[in-house]
């Protein structure tokens, strides 16, 4: 029998227009909330190739990754089972739309982010803001 590992997964800080506006994506399916666009790395994919993918089905934009910012391993970071997220910086232009498993994208500032966040996508966008502030997470 295989041995039994976390799931892999990768999210995007997309930056839109400044470092402090990002896009969110209120989830179509359980759990619910806002979320940083991002899902499943299929088998055979870079995690690089998956961001970019889950980044563009869920919010229809083009998505230049800026680099690898976070790895974010706690087993209880997503209610469904353990996932380990690859978390990268990037950058798009336009406005988004929801599609996918997105209900609804949209950008927000920092310091006006929807409620709930799901998963650990606020202690996310916290380090993200210590990042902007000069510290790393």
């Amino acid at each position: 029998m295989p041995p039994q590992t976390p799931l892999l997964t990768v999210d995007v800080i997309i930056r839109v227009g400044s470092r402090d506006r990002v896009v969110l994506i209120r989830r179509r399916n359980p759990p619910p909330g806002w979320a940083l666009p991002g899902g499943f790395v299929e088998v055979g994919e870079t995690v690089e190739s998956a961001a970019v993918r889950e980044a563009q089905e869920e919010t229809s934009l083009q998505v230049k990754l800026a680099g690898q910012f976070h790895v974010y391993s706690d087993p209880a970071r997503d209610s469904r089972g353990h996932t380990v997220s690859v978390v990268f910086l990037g950058d798009a232009c336009g406005d988004p739309r929801g599609a996918d498993d997105a209900a609804e994208a949209a950008v927000f500032s920092l310091d006006r982010l929807p409620e709930p966040l799901a998963f650990d996508h606020d202690r996310i966008l916290a380090d993200y803001r210590n990042l902007l502030n000069g510290n790393r997470p």
